[in-house]
């Protein structure tokens, strides 16, 4: 199988690399962490100046057709940058409902915001009780003349603060954790109704918990057949693990890069300490723990587009636990490798290392996916 990058492809890395190697050093970053939002606004435009925004969409749509690979290519130099920008909450989570649930119209409507970066998105579905269960929904959507009646909550919500709009998921008909009943909305964020508590995660983005009572939404705003939605909830949850894993190696390269460099120059009885062969060793071992997340980030790539919902889940789940692992040992051995330095605020490796930790969680940590690709059997047929 050829793994090598088109040309398109290549120009696209080259571009995002170059942007972010300009404005997006780690002081940059820092500043743009005190932003309204937590992010940058000037960035999030050169995002959309570039096409990044409109990637993943189809031209009809007003995207520019772009493929999983071209998402894996921007989400790995996102990563190696730390980008604070919504990316993921936006184009790839919200915007991956509204591609896989929306209508002709809602998707010419929404998406040309979104590529001009004139809209953010977020995807509200999480809830307190429902730890990594897709299905476990209990906000509530009843019916009101041609529209719906939104009551409930929805928490870790990324880049939830900052949102214009959201995508709610909510319970029309069922029980709990039924797979049926489950739909999708879009609410205004200041919608009557829609109360929003936003606050900085541990590796410095935001999310937010919404409570939404009595909020009404019209039948323009449902996102395709209302009760059917699990279904296109999953598919973009498994895109979003796929640009995660992704995301978790750019981190990790450069995490190993910080490592190395550092064992070249710190010097402990006259010598580099990276003339000890056991830190050596130990390079070398986040170097293959690297590689092994980027290799399984590929196939999570390739599998993005499948249709068989259960095959493609297995290959993303197996990712994912590669990304979580590997994430957990790179920046554990990274930070015991710097020493005291690498605990500290004003280096940049620990915050490497706080972002593979949140990365592992999101959407079900190591352990989480591997019981779960146990139940369905493993990643091989036997």
């Amino acid at each position: 199988m050829d793994f090598e990058l088109s040309e398109e492809q290549r120009l696209l890395q080259q571009s995002v690399e170059r942007l972010l190697a300009d404005r997006y050093g780690f002081e940059q970053r820092t500043t743009y962490m005190k932003e309204p939002g937590g992010f940058s606004r000037a960035m999030w435009k050169q995002y959309a100046e570039l096409g990044l925004l409109a990637l993943p969409f189809a031209e009809k749509d007003g995207g520019l057709g772009g493929s999983a690979v071209d998402v894996m290519i921007v989400m790995e130099a996102f990563g190696r940058a730390l980008v604070l920008e919504p990316y993921l909450a936006t184009v790839v989570l919200a915007g991956g409902a509204l591609r896989q649930a929306g209508n002709d119209k809602q998707r010419a409507a929404i998406v040309p915001q979104i590529a001009d970066g004139s809209l953010v998105l977020a995807l509200a579905h999480a809830e307190r009780q429902s730890r990594y269960d897709l299905a476990d929904v209990a906000t509530s959507a009843k019916k009101d003349g041609g529209g719906y009646v939104l009551d409930g909550g929805k928490g870790l919500v990324l880049h939830g603060d900052a949102a214009d709009r959201l995508v709610v998921s909510a319970r029309i008909s069922g029980k709990q954790r039924d797979r049926d009943g489950i739909g999708l909305f879009l609410v205004d964020a200041k919608a009557k109704g829609v109360s929003i508590r936003g606050y900085q995660t541990v590796d410095g983005l935001h999310a937010a918990e919404i409570a939404l009572s009595g909020v009404k939404v019209g039948a323009d705003d449902v996102l395709g057949e209302p009760g059917k939605a699990l279904a296109a909830i999953e598919r973009t949850v498994d895109e979003a693990m796929a640009a995660l894993c992704a995301e978790a190696v750019g981190g990790m390269a450069v995490m190993h890069e910080l490592t190395v460099d550092y064992l070249k120059t710190r010097r402990q009885f006259g010598v580099p300490i990276g003339n000890f062969q056991v830190l050596q060793h130990a390079a070398v071992d986040m170097l293959i723990a690297t590689e092994q997340a980027r290799s399984m980030a590929l196939l999570a790539t390739m599998m993005v587009d499948e249709k068989n919902a259960d095959e493609r889940h297995k290959s993303i789940a197996a990712a994912k636990i590669q990304a979580g692992r590997s994430g957990r040992f790179v920046g554990k051995t990274a930070t015991q490798l710097h020493g005291g330095i690498g605990m500290t605020m004003e280096y940049k490796a620990g915050h490497y290392f706080k972002r593979a930790m949140a990365i592992d969680v999101l959407f079900g940590d190591a352990d989480h996916h591997l019981a779960a690709l146990t139940r369905m059997g493993g990643l091989l047929a036997a």
